[in-house]
């Protein structure tokens, strides 16, 4: 787990039908107990694949050597101590000692099978994601702040957009739609020089704001980009992760939205919703520009036969 990195979605594993959540340690379900050992941690990419490949091959992989393991993940053997540490044990050993009773009562005939114990995983990181959207939707509550930010973002003119690694995404489709309504968005994607530049450009032809998306794991080169950002005169909104850290201090506004992290993958279903609000509100901001953007995209769109 990486420094200043806290605790994802608190969405619990879902238990069979009739399972009392009360139920002592040992009387749970093998599936059950094994995911509780990832719930609350957040893993590297590395790390997820070792924590699938245990669920997947439980009742063998529990009594494979830190070798075999490594080998049969296709990780190093490291690799392997770091994920027993994030999981709080003192090395592969302990972790070990835990997996085989698991082990043993899925093979002395619990209920559950590979498809039962994927399906559950599944559904617990749906579970995390309406948890992460349901924090959204408090966030929300206070509709001035979002319908203020809306209005700075849609007065600055050009307003960059930023999104470096995992963040590139958001960043482009939040760049992809304001363009229908805004007349000069600029879109950051890479760090260093080449953000620093355009930060400068944008500060120089106008621009007051910049809206940087930061997923985790966070990247030096964002913290650098938006410090670069507010170096040039440029404020700053944030659109991040519930942690605590350095890119938070930098920000002039800071909107958090929780990422879906019990996958392989995370999923970004929160910090989506919160971008298509600020949209809203941008569009809000200037009713009269954004209706005359859009029907010049729908002209040209149907001029040109963009779309089936």
């Amino acid at each position: 787990m990486s420094s200043g990195q806290q605790a994802r979605a608190q969405a619990a594993a879902i238990k069979p039908s009739g399972q009392s959540s009360e139920a002592p340690e040992e009387f749970r379900p093998p599936a059950d107990r094994l995911l509780a050992l990832f719930d609350g941690r957040r893993l590297s990419p590395g790390q997820r694949r070792i924590a699938q490949y245990l669920i997947d091959h439980l009742t063998e992989a529990a009594f494979l050597s830190i070798t075999e393991l490594a080998e049969r993940v296709g990780v190093s053997q490291p690799s392997v101590t770091r994920f027993a540490a994030s999981l709080g044990f003192s090395g592969y050993p302990a972790l070990r000692d835990v997996l085989q009773p698991i082990a043993l009562s899925a093979v002395a005939g619990a209920p559950d099978t590979r498809e039962q114990i994927r399906r559950n995983e599944l559904q617990a990181a749906v579970d995390a994601e309406i948890e992460n959207l349901e924090n959204v939707r408090r966030l929300l509550a206070d509709t001035n702040q979002v319908l203020d930010i809306g209005r700075e973002l849609a007065a600055s003119v050009p307003l960059t957009v930023l999104g470096l690694r995992i963040s590139v995404s958001l960043a482009e489709y939040f760049a992809y739609a304001a363009r229908r309504i805004h007349p000069d968005v600029r879109l950051v994607t890479r760090g260093g020089s080449v953000a620093y530049d355009a930060l400068l450009q944008s500060k120089a032809a106008g621009g007051t704001w910049v809206l940087a998306f930061a997923m985790p794991r966070h990247a030096k080169e964002t913290l650098a980009a938006v410090r670069a950002a507010r170096s040039t005169g440029l404020r700053v909104v944030l659109i991040t992760d519930p942690t605590l850290g350095p890119l938070v201090d930098e920000a002039d506004v800071t909107l958090k939205a929780g990422t879906g992290s019990r996958l392989v993958f995370d999923s970004y279903a929160a910090p989506g919703m919160l971008s298509a609000a600020l949209l809203q509100s941008m569009a809000d901001a200037d009713p009269e520009r954004t209706q005359a953007r859009l029907e010049d995209y729908e002209h040209v769109a149907d001029q040109h036969g963009f779309f089936l």
